[in-house]
């Protein structure tokens, strides 16, 4: 068997894929800027039109030392955000000066079917320089037969001075469509940051 190979003229040359290879795209289709918000929230263009929502966080930065970016979501126009999520977590850090180094299970950071906000990065910093990043997925929220996976993975200044990675994984127990999506900190405002929503085609 011969391999094909290519140099970068003829990588750039390249103007479509050939039959029966495709490939996936994202559509921006919102951004959300927070300026002293209590929340950031999605409320439309949730629907069928995609099977799966990517969700980006960037700089996200709270008003309150070591407060979490949480999020939780709603159905059709309610917007109480208590869904049903089971859910598992664990996290890496790793202290600026060395020390602290783990990778552990986040045992209350979990929800096993619970309502309350899903917590995606703990211990956000609120020092100038410190933020958190990532992003969350979202699987075929329209669906009125199955539950909703969703996973994400953030990276954070956190506030004892850590690089700190928090990796969620779950789904929301019910079989009715979601509608809206609501990020918040656990305590004060979301002073600054852009949050980003895609559809995946």
């Amino acid at each position: 068997m011969s391999i094909n190979v290519c140099n970068d003229r003829s990588m750039a040359s390249i103007t479509s894929l050939p039959s029966g290879v495709s490939g996936s795209s994202l559509v921006l289709l919102a951004t959300e800027t927070a300026s002293s918000s209590a929340t950031v929230d999605f409320t439309s263009d949730i629907d069928s039109t995609y099977k799966e929502y990517i969700f980006k966080f960037i700089d996200i930065h709270p008003a309150t030392n070591g407060a979490e970016l949480q999020f939780q979501t709603d159905t059709g126009t309610n917007t109480s955000y208590n869904q049903t999520i089971q859910s598992t977590t664990y996290y890496d850090e790793h202290k600026e000066d060395g020390s602290g180094g783990n990778l552990a299970y986040s045992t209350g950071n979990d929800q096993a079917l619970g309502t309350a906000f899903q917590i995606l990065n703990a211990n956000v910093g609120s020092d100038n320089d410190q933020s958190c990043a990532g992003y969350l997925h979202l699987f075929d929220p329209a669906s009125t037969t199955f539950v909703k996976h969703f996973l994400a993975k953030t990276r954070s200044s956190q506030s004892g001075d850590y690089a700190a990675g928090d990796y969620v994984a779950g789904y929301f127990n019910i079989t009715t469509a979601i509608t809206r999506v609501r990020f918040k900190m656990s305590s004060g405002n979301m002073d600054a940051g852009t949050i980003k929503m895609y559809g995946v085609v």
